[in-house]
């Protein structure tokens, strides 16, 4: 991902994609003791203020990096719009919802929703991906998922090749009815 070069061979050094790597185990040692300061800041002296915040306006409530359920939109989608479909399936399935890096360029998606080498590194539980053909950069960040379900009109697309499940066809079809599907089974089990 990044080339260093150092001509004496001193420092040496490696860089690490974030979700590549399994956490280490937590150590509970002691650590310094946690002291409350009361702070008074003069508003005069603060010389910059936060308006309003435009980054994630698009964006899902949950981070994609630490979400158990992904649910991403490739070229497929068509437009920023076509997402909708895709917001509704991750809400009903308490997910967070992804973008490859065509959607984000098109500015369909906010950055903080790529997935892919040039953006974020997954490994969800489950990555729905629809309307994505496959592109090795975006399978970079992705193919970690435990599951990968993959939902497309092209039954060659290379995302078939990493898939756990495929669903050849029309996302725009299929997305609704297993959103359908899936708020009538949460409701079954409310209701009994």
């Amino acid at each position: 991902m990044a080339t260093i070069l150092c001509k004496v061979a001193r420092p040496q050094m490696a860089t690490v994609r974030p979700k590549v790597l399994a956490k280490p185990e937590m150590n509970h040692g002691t650590g310094a003791v946690v002291e409350q300061i009361n702070v008074n800041l003069d508003a005069s002296r603060v010389k910059v203020k936060l308006l309003e915040w435009l980054g994630a306006a698009q964006a899902s409530n949950q981070k994609i990096e630490e979400a158990d359920i992904i649910v991403a939109g490739g070229r497929g989608m068509k437009t920023a719009e076509g997402f909708k479909v895709l917001d509704d399936l991750a809400q009903a399935l308490g997910g967070a919802v992804g973008a490859s890096r065509a959607c984000v360029d098109a500015g369909w998606r906010a950055h903080c929703d790529q997935v892919g080498q040039t953006g974020k590194t997954v490994c969800p539980k489950v990555y729905v991906a629809c309307g994505i053909s496959g592109a090795i950069q975006h399978l970079a960040g992705m193919t970690g998922s435990d599951i990968i379900i993959a939902i497309n009109k092209d039954p060659e697309a290379p995302i078939f090749g990493v898939a756990t499940y495929g669903i050849v066809g029309d996302l725009f079809e299929i997305v609704p009815a297993l959103t359908e599907a899936i708020k009538a089974e949460q409701l079954s089990a409310v209701c009994g």
